[in-house]
Formats: structure tokens, C-alpha cells, sequence
């Protein structure tokens, strides 16, 4: 994604609750723990996104977490969206959401696994959002990743009706992980999220 030289610690496993997903973590700001500690975080609303969106989940698939600082992700932000300051989560689909059931299929009839592509969570801003909006960075950092992966499956809240469709299953998949719903904390704060 970026040729930042800073040092990265890169931790790739496969989550046994979702046999078919090999989940990519590369740490780049270790300000919301350590990389055991965010894998135990990220993985579980990884898997819980992909079930409720993905339509074949026993597909192997391919997801890549960074998590990062400021400036990357200004950068990117920049770059990829036109707006030159850093943001929460950004997602970058490698499969275009209309060519991701053909990928599953080809995934499950032993072709290369599905590319579903990149999350970038900002972990300063993170830290920010988490603390205005008074709810524990953790189920923030969660919320973030399950919002980034629907977005990758081709969620989107452009339009009212589609953001209405998006946050009500963003709830239901986070009520199910016993997190509260994050939208009352943030009903006063603008999202930039992608």
C-alpha cells in the first residue's frame, strides 16, 4: 500500500472461526495495542462482517489491516479521496463488490482466494473518536472494521437510504459481538469514514 520505511511489525494468521479467511495485520502505530491485542479485537468483526455480508463465507479470502498514524493516513486520504487531513478507517476493495461473487465461486472451486482488500484504521484519530464520543477504543476499533469490511463487500451511505440499510446492519452485527450501538455516542459528530 504505501512505502513507508518506518518499521512495521507484519503478523499474518488465519482466524479459525472463518477457516477460508487469512487475515493480514501490519502495525504501524502500536498505539492501540500490541498486535496480539488488536488481532483479538479486529479478527472477531472481521468474521462477524464477512458473515453477514459475504455471500459465500467458506470461500478462501484474503484481508489486509493497517493500522497506522496520522500522516500515512493523510496521505491516503489525500490521495484516494481528496481531502487532505487523516481519517478513521479507509477501505480499499482489491475486487471490484460486483465481481466478488465470481471470486468466491473461483476461490471454492480451488482457485486463488478472493481478494477482498485493504483497511486502514488512523490510530490518532481513533483515539480521538473513541475518548469525544466516551466508549472504549476497542469496541470503536471494531465498529471501524466491521464499517470498512461492508464497505469492501459494496456497502456504501451515499445516498440516506443506503447509510439507513448500512448502520442498521453495522448494529445488528456489533449487538451480536455485545457491543452497544455506536451511533448514539456519535449521533453529534461528523463521519468521514470509509
Amino acid at each position: 500500500m504505501s512505502d513507508d520505511p518506518s518499521p512495521s511489525i507484519i503478523d499474518r494468521e488465519t482466524d479459525t472461526e472463518l477457516p477460508g479467511l487469512t487475515l493480514d495485520f501490519d502495525l504501524r502505530d502500536g498505539g492501540l495495542g500490541d498486535a496480539g491485542h488488536l488481532a483479538a479485537v479486529i479478527g472477531p468483526a472481521v468474521v462477524a462482517a464477512l458473515r453477514a455480508s459475504a455471500p459465500k463465507v467458506a470461500a478462501p479470502m484474503d484481508l489486509s489491516v493497517i493500522v497506522t498514524g496520522a500522516e500515512e493516513s493523510r496521505t491516503l486520504n489525500r490521495e484516494y479521496r481528496d481531502r487532505d487531513k487523516p481519517t478513521n478507517v479507509l477501505s480499499f476493495p482489491a475486487t471490484d463488490p460486483d465481481e466478488l461473487d465470481d471470486a468466491f465461486r473461483f476461490a471454492l472451486a480451488g482457485g486463488p482466494p478472493a481478494m477482498l482488500g485493504d483497511l486502514v484504521l488512523c490510530v490518532p484519530v481513533v483515539l480521538q473518536e473513541a475518548h469525544l464520543q466516551g466508549k472504549p477504543a476497542d469496541h470503536h476499533v471494531a465498529h471501524l472494521c466491521v464499517h470498512g469490511v461492508l464497505h469492501l463487500m459494496g456497502h456504501d451511505h451515499i445516498e440516506d437510504t443506503q447509510a439507513e440499510e448500512m448502520e442498521a446492519l453495522e448494529r445488528e452485527i456489533l449487538a451480536g459481538m455485545g457491543i452497544p450501538d455506536p451511533y448514539l455516542a456519535d449521533a453529534n459528530m461528523d463521519e468521514d469514514d470509509d
